[in-house]
């Protein structure tokens, strides 16, 4: 059917959810086209979408239809795997406590059992809940990071990682085999609960998990010494970190923390900042105000569903925001100190990042004997190794990071972790000052190390019903025209992980052995690398480059120069 089509019938049905009918009421064409054209993108990482009425759009029905689809792929389970049910979490965005009872009203129909948490918990507890409560499946509904408009639904496996590609593909044939978005039968709480369908889960399950992060402190002495003197604020965005950070942080000393108030009630308004998300400088506006009063040693920020974390350190005149390549680093090699100084470095130990992320942590990894594993982007990938890894004994996993943001130190969790990260983070800062700096000192002290490693990414926007065609044709132009150069630097390679192969400039080419993805990779003669890829959860197409020099200057200057050179292209 076509939007008109499918706008009508949503329109006349009279079992409509009331709010939704009104929304219809009053749309226009334009909006009727934007809301009815296409069904909202199921993939590998789930779905994301603006909240509202339409197939294209996050409402009771979208959500129940991906639910439907994961509960016809639990039907071709055997029984006791079906029977080990589903964990579902939510963040405190707009209808996430409705999306997830809409869920487990799905779930019900199916006689899939169902486990709730009374309310809402951060991303990385509904991971762990999964390898803790022995389900077969998770559902986190968050938008992470997106501005308040936003809802979405993840979908996570056995293991506690985000469900691997090949069930996730069989899931996703079944979500769009479900068309009769309006006729999917659900079960009312009442009966869920009398029928033994659906558990309400809360404290127990948080308080393994705070066990499991009090795991994460290398050096408890050093907490105890610095630590817990040590000035930090903290702030949750309006999400769902503050009482787990806080709860982490008193549990492993750190005494002399302080909540940015504004931002630390649960309000899907995000009444500070219209983009919660950690990587932007205004979110750490108030942060800062507070931190000059305080003469804070450091400000830690983490996103609505508190799987990806920010911080702003002093640097002796102002606070200034690190990136998640810098975090990353400064955690990686706090880490592998620390346990080198405690005798407890393995033999066999590995650190996994995603392609797209900074090279100074492979530096770092080599000088300590510690192998780097690059995988794809998104953190399933790095959760599929440290499955391998407890399968086969190969490797020890030490850390695992995405430049965007997200942290994993220990794998109790299968996802990107921030309250782990803000509790070792804060060790990290406890470190340094206990030598009398702080961490940007830190960052510092690891480019006189290693070099000056610099990264950046630009992200284009494609919005409206024709931005996925448009996206698809810039990665159609740079495969056709495979630039041979980039600001005059000659490419020695180029890694085409859609059609997995890996040509030189020689013409002579290798396989690439990890699971497809559109996605290129651009090496080049100085060291530089580009990378291009379409957004899995946004309509963008994002660029990263990632370059190394002998100084701050040399490297920001080669930065802008690709900058340049990647829009020229795009633009030829």
């Amino acid at each position: 059917m076509g939007y008109k089509e499918n706008y009508q019938a949503w329109l006349n049905e009279p079992t409509l959810d009331a709010t939704l009918k009104k929304e219809l009421q009053t749309m226009d064409d334009a909006t009727q086209q934007e809301a009815f054209t296409a069904p909202l993108s199921f993939g590998t990482a789930g779905m994301r979408g603006i909240i509202g009425a339409g197939i294209g759009r996050m409402n009771i029905y979208t959500v129940r239809q991906a639910t439907e689809g994961l509960a016809r792929f639990m039907d071709t389970l055997p029984a006791a795997q079906k029977q080990q049910g589903v964990a579902v979490s939510f963040d405190s965005r707009y209808m996430s406590q409705q999306f997830a009872t809409e869920a487990a009203a799905v779930l019900g129909v199916h006689g899939i059992p169902s486990f709730v948490f009374d309310s809402l918990r951060p991303t990385p507890e509904l991971s762990f809940a999964v390898r803790h409560l022995k389900t077969y499946a998770g559902i986190m509904i968050t938008a992470s990071h997106n501005p308040k408009q936003y809802n979405g639904y993840k979908i996570y496996g056995p293991d506690g990682g985000q469900m691997p590609p090949a069930e996730s593909d069989k899931i996703t044939e079944y979500v769009r085999s479900v068309t009769d978005l309006l006729g999917i039968q659900v079960m009312d709480v009442h009966t869920l609960r009398e029928k033994d369908l659906m558990h309400i889960i809360g404290e127990g399950v948080d308080e393994a998990y705070y066990r499991a992060v009090g795991t994460v402190t290398i050096n408890a002495d050093l907490v105890k010494t610095v630590g817990k003197d040590m000035s930090l604020i903290y702030s949750p965005l309006n999400g769902t970190g503050r009482i787990p950070a806080q709860m982490v942080l008193r549990n492993a000393g750190f005494e002399n923390f302080e909540l940015v108030l504004p931002q630390s009630t649960a309000d899907p308004e995000f009444p500070t900042t219209p983009f919660p998300n950690p990587e932007f400088p205004q979110t750490f506006d108030l942060a800062i105000e507070m931190g000059k009063k305080s003469h804070a040693d450091v400000l830690i920020a983490t996103d609505p569903d508190a799987d990806r974390l920010g911080t702003a350190v002093w640097t002796g005149s102002s606070y200034q925001l690190l990136t998640g390549n810098q975090i990353a680093s400064l955690l990686l090699h706090y880490i592998l100190e620390a346990r080198k100084q405690a005798g407890t470095l393995p033999a066999n130990g590995a650190v996994v990042k995603s392609i797209v992320s900074t090279e100074l942590a492979t530096a770092i990894a080599k000088d300590y004997g510690v192998e780097m594993i690059n995988v794809e982007t998104g953190f399933k990938f790095i959760g599929d190794q440290i499955k391998q890894y407890e399968e086969t004994g190969s490797h020890e996993f030490l850390f695992g990071f995405e430049e965007s943001y997200g942290y994993l130190i220990k794998p109790f969790v299968r996802d990107k972790d921030a309250i782990q990260s803000t509790v070792l983070l804060a060790e990290v800062a406890a470190y340094y000052k206990s030598q009398g700096k702080t961490l940007w000192d830190g960052i510092q002290g690891l480019y006189d190390r290693y070099g000056h490693y610099a990264e950046k990414t630009v992200g284009l926007d494609f919005p409206g019903l024709e931005g996925p065609k448009e996206m698809a044709a810039l990665m159609t132009k740079f495969r056709e025209e495979s630039p041979a150069d980039f600001a005059g630097v000659k490419v020695v390679s180029t890694e085409d992980y859609k059609l997995q192969r890996k040509t030189n400039a020689d013409g002579t080419s290798t396989a690439i052995d990890m699971p497809v993805s559109d996605v290129l990779k651009y090496l080049l003669a100085d060291g530089t690398w580009i990378a291009i890829r379409p957004s899995g959860t946004e309509p963008k197409v994002k660029f990263y480059v990632g370059t190394v020099a002998d100084s701050k200057d040399a490297a920001d200057k080669k930065l802008a120069d690709f900058e340049t050179a990647l829009t020229n292209f795009k633009n030829s």
